[in-house]
């Protein structure tokens, strides 16, 4: 390869993305407009945005002409810096000591705890910083004696009937004046002027003198005895035998007055009335420093600098010895103009103000504006609907296209194919397309292909959504509410599907059943899909745990009327699983989002599938009535949230609205809010979280997190001009990244392992940075908060930690919405800041709050602090009055303050030092459960190459090539043996031909009539044929197409799909014939004079596996059996498996429950079997 090349750890990706040659040169689309070409903006191309480098497991460049091994371990033993910060700052806790006293005998696990303690030790000092700014810094900058404010000065001059005393203000109207000195007459021609030299004083009143030798300390005060100080001595009885009265304030002096007063000059701040001195030593005094300098500053002759002495008398030891003493001895007031270190402290704390309350009254409005105006026209119902955009069943540019295909649609796409006379027999040279739809209807004409668009209103206000439920250890109360809630919901049931994961063979604690019996046993199943197959694919594990296995069961679930498509998947495992785990086929809640992103990934670039992949694509066609690929939006609700009616439709139309749109999530409110004082103090911070967190972010469209319990994603998005698609949650980018299983950092692990809702989000957000994440407020669900502190401890560890640490992410994130203070990126930082110093801010609050009841604050500096924490803490309180009207909120607020130690100190501290758990906690609890730490390596070579990857055509291909083979063996069987045979103490017989059309049992592993060659994929296709001519079409969901494409099409059978797969696609144009005659678009019946052979596989095979037999005519199957004894993965009765889908016993259903362990002999894919039924067994 040229030049150097970035590859990446997944090879099933790597080798994915690599264009399979094809013949015709790329798809050119015509636009919709016939503007000129030209670069588009970058807020209207996001899609042009440079790709972020991966947040694990980063690429690395290969040399030119490198290849790439089968699977890259990226452990690194290298030295990088963080690792050897951690390693510096726990240079006191050796290895060795870890190891013996710590039973940390992990390298790994000793890295993550030092990991662990730099990340605390980063917090404390992110925290005293803080609480360093918030308290220390005004002390150390402006201390008491410095301090200067404006407030506490009078300026001399300013205000008449006031006179100075040693820097003192005294009210002098009152005065009672003396001979020689007229106090009320001094206060009305210079009030505030300097009267202490008119005091009797002695050395003894100023003890700062004591010990000085220089003649400004030891020179007396009066000179000229009682002439030059007519007043008595300077004292509080005799200033008030005057009735001069203190007013607390000092007499202030601006620069200008200082350097236009004689004998005046500021030294350190005070102004000092050198004139007695002056007047007492006129002439220079030898070997006296202080004179000299006294001197120096006064007889300067440059007024410009106000005579500031303090340069000067802080040069020598000598002379900064003498300041005090001068301050104490000629003292006439302050510079009223605050000292350079106060106004640095003041500039900071009003920065500090204007900074927080801006942010804090900038979430306030806007989030008031959005729940006010924008968030209305978000859940709008689309109106222009009559526009064309591009289908569906349209690949997006750069998806693997390997077939001749001149429109770039995908191989099961409804494509231009020419007509046929009716009876005509099939070319071989002639080569169609089955159709995405279960109309099978292919539009007649001469052109060489269908443009690739359609009318949005043929889609409708209502996308094909998945609804994603994800479930555990839920109990089948939880697992009702929430089904019965989604499938209530007034959103159709052709345009949803119920999407339930299984995350393995697992009993919940207190509960009976396991939690796929429970699963299963709400399934009414389509009798269609008979008995599910084991379907492998790539789970998100290391080493053997890589392959997984997992049962598709397909249905409808039935409530109140309505019959909403289900698939139920339940994740069994491998064989060695089912016998050793504890917990078979367990792989985690990511794992299970991952099978429906990488399902829809590979369908929307043609990419290769999985066995479990072809199965889901088969059964979600046959249940939707479209391809999988009609599918716009999914989404994600955890198996204890019950859903709105109206919120999935509110949610549908804000994908609507803006195309830009890639995320939505609604709002969550706690179902059990009076169970226990735990879920009590979660109300209000659950509802603030919504209304000013998420709704101040959706302003920006950038919410930062999309709550996995209720949040609905865009699989692909629509182009501005509609003329293309952009894959969005199935990018393979996004898919890659949310797939990792080897990390090994601890900030890896504490993205992946602990918060994928947070972590997905932050994944699309980087790769999509100018597309909007939202929140729509009128879309609601309930879910089950923690009712207990154990498991709200558990749970905030893991939220605390992954926001801490997916924050860290998206603060790097440099193109988001807004610049500098006023960015999302802005937004984020302050919230990571906040998150990280919230147990020191917790505690300067109570310190705050008892200082200010303590000193009521007299000024207004001294009343910022008090003024912020009103806002922060008043102002989400004034956003429910004002939006909600909910007076009630304010109550659960009052319940969340007086817990807001737990909430800012004792979750954050606990979560800070629990940095290096990556276990799920205590959230879901499984019978006999003990501590997980996560879904990591387990030394062994991945599994994952044993899972076969194949393009779509090539399943389908084997499947049809399964059909004929089991056809012919039915045959030859029949033909053998009219009359029946003895089969292992088993008897079968053949059945007539009106009974049983194209209708047989067996395993492609087992066929008498088929090679080796032919079988290596038969094991891997389910063994049912949904096409069978015995059931009833799939439903039609779409809406009704235009007349003349109704009237001018066709219906495609089987012979024509075969030769599809045979021969390839081609967009050539053939004879043209009308057919309109004999189609009935409006129904799903054929006319009587027309019929479409189809094929049928059975459900079981007469391997020696422990399959026992089924009736094959559905003709004999007795009544459906009642729900709760439908068939299911597991059971406790190994005698009474009843399949909702047949009615009658089967002998596959699982013997393990609860960790009971029946003897048996056997063992199945799925564990240990029973004995066989020995009925006899059609052929």
């Amino acid at each position: 390869m040229p030049g150097n090349q970035t590859v990446y750890t997944r090879p099933e990706f790597v080798d994915s993305q690599v264009p399979l040659p094809t013949t015709r040169p790329p798809p050119m689309r015509t636009p919709t407009n016939h503007a000129s070409l030209r670069r588009g903006k970058t807020l209207t191309r996001p899609e042009r945005s440079v790709r972020p480098p991966p947040l694990i497991n980063p690429p690395t460049a290969l040399p030119s002409g490198a290849t790439l091994p089968p699977v890259i371990s990226s452990t690194s033993d290298g030295f990088d810096t963080w690792t050897f910060f951690s390693h510096l700052v726990t240079f006191w806790a050796p290895s060795v000591l870890l190891s013996s006293l710590g039973g940390m005998r992990d390298k790994a696990t000793r890295q993550a705890w030092r990991e662990k303690v730099a990340l605390c030790l980063i917090a404390l000092l992110l925290g005293g910083a803080v609480g360093f700014a918030t308290v220390g810094l005004d002390r150390v900058l402006c201390p008491t004696i410095s301090q200067s404010n404006p407030t506490k000065f009078t300026r001399i001059g300013s205000t008449p009937g006031t006179l100075g005393i040693l820097g003192n203000e005294y009210n002098a109207s009152n005065a009672q004046s003396t001979i020689g000195v007229d106090f009320l007459k001094m206060s009305q021609s210079f009030p505030g002027q300097d009267i202490t030299s008119y005091f009797a004083r002695t050395s003894a009143n100023f003890p700062a003198c004591n010990g000085l030798s220089f003649k400004a300390a030891t020179g007396p005060p009066c000179p000229n005895g009682n002439s030059s100080c007519p007043l008595g001595p300077l004292t509080s009885g005799t200033v008030a035998s005057y009735k001069l009265t203190n007013t607390t304030k000092r007499i202030g002096y601006g620069w200008d007055q200082v350097a236009n007063l004689t004998n005046f000059f500021v030294l350190d701040g005070n102004v000092l009335n050198m004139q007695p001195y002056m007047a007492a030593h006129k002439s220079p005094i030898s070997d006296d420093p202080v004179d000299t300098a006294i001197k120096a500053v006064l007889l300067d002759g440059r007024t410009g600098s106000g005579k500031d002495g303090t340069r000067t008398f802080y040069r020598t030891r000598e002379l900064q010895d003498a300041v005090p003493c001068l301050v104490q001895r000629y003292n006439a007031g302050n510079i009223d103009k605050i000292t350079p270190g106060c106004f640095i402290s003041n500039l900071m704390l009003y920065a500090g103000l204007i900074v927080i309350l801006g942010l804090v009254m900038a979430r306030f409005v806007m989030a008031c504006i959005f729940s006010w105006f924008i968030s209305a026209k978000l859940v709008q119902p689309p109106k222009n609907l009559a526009r064309t955009v591009i289908s569906p069943s349209v690949l997006p540019e750069g998806a693997n296209v390997s077939l001749d295909n001149a429109n770039g649609t995908a191989p099961w796409a409804n494509k231009g194919v020419g007509q046929r006379k009716p009876g005509a027999k099939i070319q071989k040279n002639q080569a169609l397309s089955p159709s995405p739809s279960s109309t099978t209807l292919v539009p007649n004409g001469n052109h060489a292909g269908v443009s690739p668009t359609i009318s949005m209103a043929q889609i409708g206000q209502e996308l094909f959504c998945v609804c994603l439920v994800t479930c555990y250890s839920e109990g089948e109360a939880s697992l009702r509410t929430t089904l019965d809630s989604i499938s209530n919901t007034n959103y159709s049931d052709n345009r949803k599907l119920l999407f339930v994961v299984a995350d393995g063979m697992i009993t919940g604690a207190g509960e009976k059943r396991s939690t796929p019996d429970i699963c299963v046993s709400l399934l009414d199943a389509d009798p269609r899909f008979g008995t599910p197959t084991p379907m492998s694919y790539i789970a998100v594990a290391s080493g053997a745990k890589a392959h997984n296995r997992a049962m598709v069961y397909a249905g409808h679930y039935t409530v109140s009327g309505r019959r909403t498509p289900t698939v139920i998947l339940v994740k069994c495992g491998t064989d060695s699983e089912a016998v050793k785990d504890k917990k078979p086929g367990n792989r985690g809640k990511r794992d299970g989002q991952l099978i429906l992103m990488n399902f829809f990934s590979r369908i929307t670039y043609n990419d290769r599938m999985t066995p479990l992949d072809f199965d889901l694509f088969r059964k979600i066609h046959t249940l939707m009535g479209v391809t999988p690929d009609y599918f716009e939006a999914c989404l994600m609700v955890d198996a204890d949230t019950k859903v709105y009616p109206d919120s999935l439709r509110l949610l549908v139309n804000t994908l609507h609205h803006d195309n830009l749109v890639m995320g939505v999530c609604g709002e969550t409110r706690i179902a059990n809010k009076r169970q226990s004082w735990v879920t009590a103090i979660q109300v209000y911070e659950y509802f603030i979280s919504h209304h000013m967190a998420k709704a101040f972010e959706s302003v920006f469209g950038g919410v930062t997190c999309l709550p996995g319990c209720f949040s609905m994603y865009r699989l692909k998005a629509r182009k501005a001009n509609d003329d293309d698609w952009i894959p969005l949650i199935v990018h393979p980018d996004i898919i890659r990244e949310y797939s990792q299983s080897e990390v090994h950092t601890l900030h890896q692990k504490n993205l992946l392992l602990l918060g994928e809702d947070r972590f997905l989000t932050t994944v699309l957000l980087r790769t999509f940075p100018n597309r909007k994440m939202m929140f729509c407020p009128q879309a609601k669900c309930r879910t089950v908060a923690p009712d207990t502190f154990s498991v709200l401890l558990s749970q905030r560890r893991r939220w605390i930690n992954s926001t801490i640490h997916n924050l860290m992410e998206l603060v790097k994130v440099r193109n988001l919405c807004g610049t500098f203070c006023f960015s999302m990126q802005f937004v984020v930082f302050m919230d990571l800041l906040g998150t990280v110093v919230l147990p020191v801010a917790i505690c300067l609050t109570y310190v705050l709050i008892v200082s200010m009841a303590t000193h009521p604050p007299d000024t207004f500096s001294k009343a910022i602090p008090l003024l912020l924490l009103v806002a922060v803490i008043g102002l989400p309180g004034v956003l429910i009055l004002i939006t909600t009207f909910k007076i009630v909120y304010v109550f659960w607020m009052f319940i969340y303050l007086a817990a807001l130690p737990i909430w800012n100190f004792v979750l954050p501290v606990y979560a800070f030092w629990h940095f290096d758990d990556f276990s799920w906690g205590q959230t879901r609890k499984v019978a006999g459960e003990g501590k997980d730490q996560g879904h990591g390596a387990d030394g062994t070579v991945s599994a994952a190459n044993a899972v076969p990857l194949r393009r779509w055509e090539d399943w389908e291909r084997s499947r049809l090539k399964k059909l004929k083979r089991e056809e012919r063996r039915r045959r030859e069987l029949a033909k053998n043996y009219p009359g029946g045979f003895h089969d292992n103490g088993e008897f079968l017989r053949a059945t007539r031909e009106e009974f049983m059309p194209s209708f047989y049992e067996g395993s492609d592993t087992t066929s008498i009539a088929s090679s080796a060659e032919e079988d290596k994929w038969g094991a891997q296709i389910g063994a049912y044929n949904e096409n069978h001519s015995s059931f009833p079409l799939p439903p039609q969901t779409l809406l009704a197409p235009e007349t003349e494409v109704i009237q001018n099409a066709e219906t495609v059978g089987m012979d024509e799909l075969e030769a599809i797969l045979d021969q390839g696609f081609d967009t050539r144009p053939s004879p043209t014939s009308s057919t309109a005659d004999n189609f009935h678009p409006y129904t799903h019946r054929l006319p009587p004079n027309q019929k479409i052979t189809r094929l049928q596989l059975a459900e079981h095979s007469r391997s020696p596996d422990g399959y026992g037999p089924v009736p094959t005519v559905y003709g004999d199957i007795p009544p459906r059996a009642p729900r709760a004894r439908a068939i299911s993965p597991v059971s406790a009765n190994p005698l009474h498996g009843i399949s909702s889908a047949l009615g009658h016993e089967i002998s596959h259903v699982r013997r393990r429950s609860n960790g009971e362990t029946p003897i048996v002999t056997d063992y199945g894919p799925l564990g240990p079997l029973g004995s066989p039924p020995t009925r006899p067994r059609r052929i």
